[in-house]
């Protein structure tokens, strides 16, 4: 990955060297070139700033999808962990009342 990463920006880098100099060889005057090398580097800037946005966003995105996975998954975490609790406390609910019951029965019996 990284590797094409550093492809891409030679390969900008040389469009942008290589366009500069097509520029400085043209036969156009002063201020036209001037005024031509001003807009190009205007492109590439509104082009750098629009990737910078995108990726941005893209991130921003993929943080929010993260962490409202995560808070799904916390949820359903709890509330298993609270289904298991309740059915432990019947549980131990059942076996006291029947163990006080046995206790009872024995008791009357004596």
């Amino acid at each position: 990955m990284k590797d094409q990463a550093k492809v891409i920006v030679a390969l900008l880098a040389g469009a942008a060297v290589g366009a500069a100099v097509a520029l400085l060889l043209a036969p156009s005057s002063g201020s036209e070139l001037r005024e031509d090398i001003a807009d190009y580097v205007d492109d590439l800037v509104s082009s750098a700033r629009n990737k910078a946005e995108s990726a941005a966003s893209s991130i921003r995105e993929y943080g929010s999808n993260t962490l409202e996975k995560s808070k799904s998954k916390f949820r359903s975490a709890v509330d298993e962990l609270s289904n298991y609790k309740d059915g432990v406390v019947d549980s131990i609910k059942s076996k006291a009342k029947s163990g006080a019951d046995e206790l009872k029965d024995s008791i009357q019996d004596a």
